[in-house]
């Protein structure tokens, strides 16, 4: 066989599980359409940033990348406050009440990603092959081929689908999922505000959905993530500058001021999926291309990186064994379908409730937070659990 392992997406996640793997000297190709360009710290924010718990942290140590994460830039965050804009329900999470210096790190996704590609160059047994997209694969008694676009066929005991929300491997599997259907987007982009962030992480729910303002390192910059109905997610897009940042600065009620100037605005739909077996014979999917869930919490890259942990640690416990088996697969799949599942249902529920108009619902979702806020140990372990922890 070629390899051991092949990885289907250097993302994020697959990048993190090669790298977990390559430390162990295991025979490894990541497949990856496009590395992302260079970074300077001359450059513009990302659109796109994840809420990085200190698990995931953690993780990143492991596989020796943390390092490389800050050599390029993120941002420590020391609270969170949440409320409602129906009433005076709040609650506020600080990193000094739980004994931690804060409550993890907003950082661009393409710094983590490059972060983590260039962590792999350590790894002798990891080859990153890119350009390289996934056409098919044929399973034998012993391996799997795999086949490439460009006319070139791989063999190894596992092929991991790392390859997001659109996956190829799953798709090629046929692996079955559901699809949760939010009718929702995301309106994302940089924002510079009158009044610094102080190293806070703001959300404010509204009706219509959750706006997030997200601590950037300049003290007065902030990723925002604002989940709208589609059809008025499409239309702030074609807002005028002036009236975005007015209507903008209300949805957070001028948390932080004015909002002084915005940098490119995105969208992108909102839907949760979850596939109902994460394995196959030879095949194991993790990430999103398993299950995606609603951003209200940032959860997602989080669970991505406890499958590539799970997954890690179960191969790296079993030398001896056919890493392609559906017996071992299994395993991963125990470990963490669980998990991910509740997680998606939980932001779900969330979503709904928030997302009430009836006045009895308004009140209570107001008062939960209130009294929460002062239940100490109540909120001590949320924001563990948060955190990973």
């Amino acid at each position: 066989m070629d390899y051991e392992i092949i990885i289907a997406g250097g993302g994020m996640v697959g990048a993190a599980l090669a790298c977990l793997l390559g430390q162990v000297g295991k025979q490894v190709a990541v497949l990856e359409a496009a590395v992302p360009p260079a970074f300077s710290v001359d450059d513009p924010f990302d659109n796109r940033v994840s809420a990085l718990s200190r698990a995931s942290q953690r993780l990143l140590e492991q596989a020796g990348a943390w390092d490389n994460v800050l050599k390029m830039r993120a941002s420590p965050y020391e609270a969170m406050q949440v409320w409602d804009a129906t009433g005076s329900g709040m609650i506020r999470f600080e990193a000094a009440e739980i004994g931690e210096p804060d409550l993890g790190h907003i950082v661009e996704n393409r710094v983590l990603q490059l972060a983590l590609l260039t962590t792999l160059k350590r790894y002798p047994s990891v080859e990153v092959l890119c350009p390289a997209r996934l056409s098919g694969f044929e399973l034998s008694q012993q391996q799997i081929q795999v086949h490439l676009t460009d006319g070139s066929c791989l063999s190894a005991q596992l092929l991991v689908g790392a390859d997001g929300a659109q996956s190829v491997v799953r798709s090629l599997a046929e692996l079955p999922y559901e699809v949760s259907d939010y009718a929702q987007k995301a309106v994302v982009c940089t924002v510079y505000t009158a009044l610094p962030h102080l190293e806070t992480a703001w959300q404010r729910f509204q009706t219509t959905g959750p706006v997030a303002f997200l601590p950037l390192p300049d003290p007065y910059a902030c990723s925002i993530v604002w989940t709208l109905p589609a059809d008025q997610a499409d239309a702030a897009l074609l807002w005028d500058e002036v009236r975005f940042q007015r209507e903008l600065g209300q949805a957070l009620d001028f948390r932080l001021g004015e909002i002084i100037s915005i940098g490119e605005r995105a969208a992108f739909p909102l839907r949760g999926l979850h596939v109902q077996s994460y394995v196959c014979e030879r095949v194991a999917l993790l990430g999103d291309a398993a299950h995606t869930i609603h951003p209200l919490a940032g959860q997602g890259v989080n669970l991505g990186f406890k499958d590539a942990q799970a997954l890690a640690e179960l191969i790296v416990a079993n030398e001896s064994i056919d890493y392609g088996s559906l017996k071992l697969l299994r395993r991963y799949e125990r470990a963490r379908r669980g998990d991910n599942l509740l997680t998606q249902k939980a932001m779900e529920g969330f979503s709904l409730l928030f997302g009430n108009t009836l006045a009895p619902w308004q009140l209570l979702r107001n008062q939960g937070l209130t009294t929460v806020n002062h239940l100490s140990r109540l909120k001590y372990q949320l924001a563990k659990r948060a955190m990973g922890l």
